[in-house]
């Protein structure tokens, strides 16, 4: 699921986006206002990671702007600022979780989760899939106790199908939000046919009815409603 880091010290930048990607995330980055700006209000992610102070902005402002858009991204705020004004300021703007710099990459990958649960899955750390269990804590789908085998691709697929459960995706949605700035969505989409492919054979072996429908000329729809 794709999150867009925005912070403007590159090294940090750098190490928060290794953590995350390694948290079965995938990241876009954002190093100064008009940039960060540009792909917030483009783009949907799950969660947006950002600073309050960037060159040429405020992250408070960019705040303001994807709400004042309708933009309904989660958002942490990060900050070497602990001012209660600015931390007051960002939650009533809108931001959904407030992380005082320095922090520990765990704590940050355990914050954007909780969001993540929060706007796709009502807080649920578990989640049904026919007689299968997703556990968002351990990111491992099981069987009664045996763990399903799934790729990293397979589990951010599968994670992103649920979370617009029964709502058709497109085919660009889907690389989009699972890829991101790291392909080029112009030459093929043989890739997705194939994690697609692979995803159902797995579900469907493991006792699961074939939940994901290809609606011609649109994309595709998970829908649990057979």
């Amino acid at each position: 699921m794709k999150l867009l880091v925005i912070e403007d010290e590159k090294e940090l930048s750098d190490s928060m986006c290794t953590y995350l990607n390694s948290e079965q995330f995938t990241c876009e980055t954002a190093y100064d206002y008009h940039s960060a700006i540009d792909k917030a209000l483009i783009n949907e992610y799950v969660c947006i990671i950002l600073d309050i102070t960037l060159p040429n902005g405020s992250g408070l402002d960019i705040l303001s702007e994807l709400k004042a858009a309708g933009k309904s991204d989660g958002v942490l705020i990060v900050s070497a600022k602990n001012s209660l004004d600015d931390r007051v300021r960002g939650l009533n703007t809108g931001a959904d979780d407030y992380l005082t710099k320095p922090f520990h990459l765990a704590e940050l990958g355990a914050r954007v989760a909780a969001i993540v649960r929060r706007k796709s899955f009502e807080g649920k750390t578990r989640i049904s899939v026919g007689h299968l269990t997703l556990d968002l804590s351990e990111r491992v789908l099981k069987s009664g106790d045996e763990p399903v085998a799934l790729t990293k691709k397979e589990y951010e697929l599968l994670l992103y199908f649920l979370s617009n459960k029964n709502r058709v995706v497109t085919k660009e949605a889907i690389v989009e939000h699972l890829w991101g700035d790291d392909i080029d969505m112009a030459d093929s989409y043989d890739f997705i046919y194939s994690h697609i492919k692979n995803l159902r054979k797995k579900l469907m072996q493991s006792g699961c009815p074939d939940y994901i429908k290809a609606v011609y000329g649109m994309g595709y729809k998970f829908s649990t409603d057979l």
